[in-house]
C-alpha cells in the first residue's frame, strides 16, 4: 500500500508541476495530442507503461532495501 500512495504521490507531484509551471504550454499540448491518430496515441501510451515498468523494476533492482524488496 504505501508503495501505491508513493506513486499517485509522486504523479500528482509532477502533474503539479505542469500546471504550475506551464499552464498554456498545457493547452498547445493537449490541441498537439488530438490531432495525433487514435492508434498513434494508443502505442505511445503503451511505450510509456512500458517505460515506466522498466524505470521501477530498475529501482527495486538497484535499491531494493529501500523499497521494502
Amino acid at each position: 500500500m504505501t508503495h501505491i500512495l508513493l506513486a499517485i504521490g509522486l504523479v500528482l507531484v509532477v502533474e503539479g508541476l505542469v500546471f504550475a509551471l506551464a499552464p498554456s504550454r498545457l493547452e498547445e499540448l493537449i490541441k498537439a495530442l488530438a490531432d495525433i491518430p487514435h492508434e498513434t496515441r494508443r502505442m505511445l501510451g503503451l511505450a510509456c507503461m512500458a517505460l515506466g515498468v522498466v524505470l521501477v523494476w530498475l529501482a527495486k533492482s538497484a535499491f531494493g532495501g529501500a523499497f521494502g524488496g
